[in-house]
């Protein structure tokens, strides 16, 4: 989530809502609740944070009821879609947790769901009592709205993005598999890419779960093939052999290898950060049948503390002559990013195919260059 989305929350648009709140509840004190928004230190709030102070501060200026505070949101939700009205939730996870709220504040996430996203407000409530939560989420699992469907598997997700983990389904995902079992042929494709999301988020903490999972559900449908693919691809990234047996990668050994006459080059030898060098492969395919590859570059990148650390970038996926020849070239960059820096030092370069290293070379990286 970049920083600039946070603007989307600028004066205009507590303004808007808070005429449109106005409109739907003559008390409502617009100016009050703009004014108490945007106090400090409402600029140096990051986007989840606003969103959060939006929902509190909203609960100061609804009726105390908590009940009369949500049909007034009720009211007006129709006119609140997509992302900027991730308060609506929210609103539901701050005042909306006590025992006796229970019910009601599930229903409200069932709702506000259609029109945002529950996803993150759910997530309070699943710490604190999973499988009474997990529970709603089986039954929306069948629900005729795609939305809610979605949210049964994303709000469970292990590992949401922005969100909070859960570490008791990194521990045992089973209670998340069985919603995933209701989704797995789901017709919207925007509910399988979330079921995916969810395995793929699994496979990291419960990678043969996931596999005993894919083993069951292959052959559903080819719907439900793709899914699978997409949720094991951190698997098949890590070449797992299990994964890439079952999505049909080939197997190498030493009496029937897979390739020969592996070359990796990378120039120029030597750059600074900042710089680009040219990556070039040439493989034989050394099979007498049509073969599936995955075919990567690794990079031991320097970190700070002189260590190596490695990153795959994918070359090709896909199936080829069992008597291929391949050859590429591609262009990396060393330029400094927001999510990878770099040190200078010897950098080992890597050609994998289906997992395993094929060929080597190395760049050696120096300092910018001043003013670079």
């Amino acid at each position: 989530m970049a920083d600039a989305l946070k603007d989307i929350y600028n004066t205009k648009f507590l303004n808007d809502f808070g005429c449109m709140v106005k409109a739907a509840y003559k008390d409502f004190q617009c100016k009050e609740f703009v004014a108490s928004v945007t106090a400090p230190p409402w600029d140096e709030l990051p986007l989840r944070a606003r969103m959060h102070r939006i929902a509190q501060v909203l609960g100061n200026y609804l009726p105390g009821n908590y009940q009369d505070a949500l049909e007034v949101l009720f009211s007006v939700d129709e006119y609140c879609n997509g992302f900027p009205y991730l308060f609506f939730p929210d609103f539901v996870a701050v005042l909306g947790q006590s025992e006796q709220h229970w019910e009601l504040s599930m229903n409200a996430l069932e709702r506000f769901t259609q029109r945002s996203s529950s996803e993150f407000a759910i997530r309070p409530f699943m710490l604190r009592e999973p499988e009474r939560v997990m529970e709603y989420m089986f039954r929306w699992s069948s629900h005729s709205n795609e939305h809610v469907r979605r949210f049964s598997s994303e709000g469970c997700r292990p590992r949401l993005p922005w969100g909070t983990a859960l570490p008791m389904f990194k521990k045992d995902p089973s209670p998340v598999l069985r919603v995933l079992e209701q989704l797995k042929a789901d017709p919207s494709l925007y509910v399988r890419k979330s079921v995916a999301n969810n395995l793929n988020d699994i496979a990291k903490d419960n990678p043969d779960a996931v596999l005993q999972t894919a083993r069951k559900w292959m052959g559903t449908s080819p719907e439900t093939d793709w899914l699978l693919r997409q949720g094991c691809r951190t698997l098949v990234r890590n070449a797992h052999p299990e994964a890439l047996a079952l999505f049909g990668y080939a197997k190498a050994s030493k009496k029937k290898p897979l390739y020969g006459n592996a070359v990796l080059t990378a120039e120029p030898g030597q750059l600074h950060i900042g710089d680009s060098c040219e990556v070039t492969y040439l493989l034989d395919m050394n099979r007498d049948t049509k073969v599936r590859i995955r075919l990567e570059y690794g990079i031991d990148f320097i970190k700070s503390n002189g260590r190596p650390s490695r990153k795959l970038f994918l070359l090709s996926d896909k199936t080829v002559s069992g008597k291929a020849h391949l050859s590429g070239t591609h262009t990396h960059s060393f330029a400094e990013l927001t999510t990878r820096r770099h040190y200078p030092g010897i950098h080992r370069i890597v050609l994998l195919i289906n997992g395993q290293e094929a060929a080597q070379t190395t760049v050696l990286l120096k300092e910018a260059k001043t003013g670079h």
